[in-house]
This record gives C-alpha cells, sequence and structure tokens, in this order.
C-alpha cells in the first residue's frame, strides 16, 4: 500500500500540468485506498465461548443396548421402567425404582432402615470390611444391601424387599438376614403378603458363618408364614445366585422371574469345570428354568405390578382366606 501510494504521488506530480484528467483519476486512487474506513480501529470481537462449551455433549443422554445394539435415548429407557424398547431387554435396576413400580402411587412406608451392616470378624482383604460399607452407602446411597417397605398393592396389605447389586453386590450378610426376617414376622403378624425381589451374588464372605446363618432363619420365618396361610411372591431377577438362591429365592408360594435373568447356584463356569460337560445353550437363564418346572412365569418387568395384583386378588380372597382358617381350626 505504501509502495502504491508513493507511485501514485509520483505519476500526479509528473503528469499533473500536461494531463490533469488522469492526474484526477490517480489522485481520486490514492485518496480511496487510504480512506480510514477500510481500516479496522475496533479491536476484534473475542470469542467468549471456549473449544468444549462449542462441543454438543452426548453424555448420557443415550445408552446403547447390550442385546440388539441399538442407541437408546436415556428419559425413553427411565420411562419404559429400564427395559429396551426395541427388543425387550432387561438392564438392571435398582431397588427404589422397584417399590415405586409396585406400591399403589409409588407410596410406601420404609422400615427398619437403623438395621445395618457391622464388622463382627473384623474382616480385612484388600481393605477393610468396614470401609467396603462405607463405599457402597455411597456409592449406592442406601444403608443395606435391601430395602424393606410396607404399602399397598392393589389395595392389598404387602410387605416388600427390594435387593440392590450395587451395595457390594446385593450380598447377603447378617444385616440383610435381620431385615427380611423382621419383613416376614411383620407380615405374620398383620397378616400381609411378603414380596421380595432377589438380585444377589449370595451370602457375603466379609461375615462367614454369620451370613449363611441367613438362610436357615429367613427360611424358618417363611415356614410360620405359610403355616399361617399367607402367601410369599418371590420375584427373581438379574442375577440371583448363590445363598439366596439356595433359600428364600426358591421358597415362593409363587415365583417369577424376569426374563433371561441369571439364576442359579454356582456360576456356570464352575460347574463345566466340575462336571466335565458343556452346557446347553441358555443354561441358568429363566427361560430355561421355567422349562424345567424351576420357575412358575417369565415376566415382563412393565407387567410385573398387574400380574402380582392378579395373584393377590386369587391368594388374599376373604372368602378363601376365612374357610381355610376354619378347616385348620385356627
Amino acid at each position: 500500500m505504501a509502495l502504491f501510494t508513493a507511485k501514485c504521488q509520483a505519476y500526479s506530480d509528473s503528469y499533473c500540468a500536461v494531463t490533469p484528467a488522469l492526474s484526477g483519476v490517480i489522485v481520486f486512487l490514492h485518496s480511496f485506498f487510504t480512506m480510514s474506513w477500510l481500516r479496522r480501529d475496533k479491536p476484534k470481537i473475542a470469542d467468549t465461548q471456549s473449544e468444549e462449551e462449542r462441543t454438543v455433549r452426548t453424555e448420557g443422554i443415550f445408552v446403547k443396548c447390550p442385546d440388539c445394539e441399538n442407541a437408546l435415548y436415556k428419559r425413553e429407557l427411565t420411562d419404559s421402567h429400564e427395559v429396551c424398547t426395541h427388543c425387550g431387554f432387561h438392564f438392571r435396576y435398582d431397588a427404589i425404582g422397584r417399590l415405586n413400580d409396585l406400591f399403589d402411587d409409588g407410596q410406601y412406608e420404609r422400615i427398619d432402615e437403623d438395621v445395618t451392616s457391622g464388622d463382627p470378624l473384623n474382616f480385612f482383604d484388600s481393605k477393610p470390611y468396614k470401609d467396603r460399607i462405607d463405599q457402597a452407602k455411597d456409592v449406592s446411597g442406601l444403608p443395606e444391601a435391601v430395602i424393606s417397605a410396607k404399602g399397598k398393592v392393589g389395595g392389598h396389605l404387602v410387605y416388600a424387599g427390594a435387593m440392590d447389586m450395587s451395595f457390594i453386590g446385593g450380598s447377603m450378610g447378617s444385616a440383610v438376614g435381620e431385615k427380611i426376617t423382621r419383613l416376614i414376622e411383620k407380615a405374620y403378624e398383620n397378616r400381609g403378603t411378603v414380596v421380595i425381589f432377589s438380585a444377589s451374588g449370595g451370602a457375603r464372605m466379609q461375615e462367614g458363618t454369620l451370613s449363611l446363618m441367613q438362610m436357615g432363619k429367613i427360611s424358618a420365618a417363611l415356614a410360620r408364614l405359610h403355616e399361617a396361610r399367607l402367601p410369599f411372591i418371590s420375584v427373581l431377577t438379574d442375577p440371583t445366585t448363590g445363598g439366596v438362591t439356595a433359600s428364600f429365592a426358591m421358597l415362593g408360594d409363587v415365583i417369577l422371574a424376569e426374563p433371561k435373568a441369571l439364576i442359579g447356584f454356582a456360576g456356570p463356569r464352575v460347574i463345566e469345570q466340575t462336571i466335565r460337560q458343556k452346557l446347553p445353550k441358555g443354561f441358568q437363564r429363566s427361560e430355561f428354568l421355567l422349562e424345567h418346572g424351576m420357575v412358575d412365569m417369565v415376566v415382563d418387568r412393565r407387567e410385573m405390578k398387574n400380574v402380582i395384583v392378579r395373584m393377590l386378588d386369587f391368594m388374599m380372597n376373604a372368602a378363601v382366606q376365612t374357610s381355610d382358617l376354619k378347616a385348620i381350626g385356627a
């Protein structure tokens, strides 16, 4: 620009006397290219947004179904009770969600919240057992691996327990056994129904024999419930294994299971190594157990409450209960 301006000035000085018209053109061009409106006097507008702010975040918005591999909108998945709307795959569900779905209008009273795990053996593996309990409470937001509650289901009095895998794998320790036993005893005293959603890896090894003793304790309480002709509905979810399967989970008057739930005592790999045989396809899944008479029904989670209500309407029929009590001389 400076070179062009200098040339314009030189041409103007040389030819202004001979060619006035050309001199006028050169002066115009000089003034045009040096006008102030072509210059940026104001500073450049600063970009207030960072690169991260301009990036569209999709974390937590979509979830990939592990079965059909479709992308699911998180809100849509929540509305369908954590069941894939494309293939019906059942994601793992937390205890609070199960209780909200079960009780009428999601209204219930949580009971025995003060019963929590201790450390009777001062157990230590890679970390102290007490630290594991504290960590489990922080991660799950729950006081224990099972939540006990009472309320109405289809107008019937129900005492329900829901286990949560996020609390040390839903394992059954002394506190879990005590809460479930108290739940059954309250149902016995008030002539209510017991519904338990099982989701567990089995007995809690950090409490040794004390955790195994809960199997017999809960089974004894269920025997009293059975003698009183009060129903116990057991709902098996993914996974239900170990000491939970070997005790109360398989003692229900009616045993329901969610689709494709893993149900068994030992894992399939352990069984294969023991018997040295290849297990059939779908072994220990709820559909396989249904075919072999271990489960009464496989029920979609979205229909679970309706099925339970229909069963309660039959099993808690006042006329039937009265005739049964007279027959046994109660």
